[in-house]
């Protein structure tokens, strides 16, 4: 007997039914594809600073050697909490493997030590930042201080020294020719320009308080604040030398204490900046 459906009997064909599940197949598989390419895409965007070759960051003081505190740092903005200056900052999409990990940058915000024991140390939960690097970790040549890090701040203290055991940084005078010293030029005014927003700790103000750089302007005869703003002893010296004129000119010179923490880089008034500090950058026999 045959179906009033069909003539052969057999049943005859939704196509509307068929569509629908075809569509819904499609639209499926299509969600998979932008999921699938969305991952991938957000994986590869922690490739991007590797494909550019952009400079490291300069870490917080005490931090392990890059590989090792990428490894470590939970990302959890405890050492940027308790900075007094808010030099420290969390590495944003464009830092690829370094999103959510603390830096410096050190011409904005420099680290001044004004929390005088370096409390994003002891705020760090999982060593990323350390006095004292394990036994088992590697010490990079020209790393290590040549002894404890005075600072200026605490000089007359029963206990003036940092207990840092490396240096994170190093600072250099990459740009002689810019540099007031060298051109035997002064400097009058407001180190950075009034719309300048770093902080520092100066001792005849405040020492527990830091103070807008805008809000205490300069007078030198000879630039020097890279050498006087420097927050720690014996890290960097003006040395004279006789120019080609025969007149007697000053230069910066960074002296092997250098911690690298960028203050003589914020404090420059030249722009760019004539000294700067590279990141995770070690001590050099004969590098004054």
């Amino acid at each position: 007997m045959s179906s009033p459906d069909s003539p052969t009997g057999r049943k005859a064909p939704q196509p509307g039914v068929s569509l629908e599940k075809a569509q819904k197949a499609r639209r499926k598989f299509m969600q998979s594809v932008g999921l699938t390419a969305g991952v991938v895409g957000l994986s590869l965007l922690g490739y991007i600073p590797i494909v550019n070759a952009r400079a490291s960051r300069l870490r917080p003081p005490g931090a392990l050697n890059e590989p090792d505190f990428l490894s470590s740092c939970i990302k959890c903005g405890q050492c940027v909490q308790v900075c007094p200056v808010q030099a420290i900052k969390l590495g944003d999409i464009d830092d690829g493997f370094g999103l959510g990990v603390p830096y410096i940058a050190p011409r904005d915000q420099a680290c001044d030590f004004s929390c005088d024991a370096v409390q994003c140390i002891l705020a760090c939960p999982t060593g990323a930042l350390t006095y004292k690097k394990p036994a088992f970790l590697d010490t990079r040549d020209g790393a290590p201080l040549a002894r404890p890090p005075i600072l200026k701040a605490k000089e007359k203290d029963p206990e003036p020294t940092l207990n840092l055991k490396e240096r994170f940084g190093v600072a250099r005078l990459a740009r002689p020719e810019s540099c007031l010293a060298v051109q035997g030029k002064g400097f009058k005014g407001q180190a950075r320009g009034g719309d300048f927003r770093g902080e520092m700790r100066y001792m005849d103000v405040d020492r527990w308080k830091p103070v807008p750089v805008r809000e205490h302007p300069y007078e030198r005869g000879v630039c020097d604040l890279c050498v006087t703003e420097c927050p720690i002893k014996d890290a960097i010296a003006m040395v004279g030398f006789v120019a080609p004129d025969g007149s007697r000119r000053f230069k910066p010179v960074v002296l092997e204490q250098c911690v690298g923490c960028g203050v003589c880089e914020m404090i420059c008034p030249a722009e760019p900046a004539a000294i700067v500090v590279e990141a995770q950058a070690v001590w050099k026999e004969g590098q004054a």
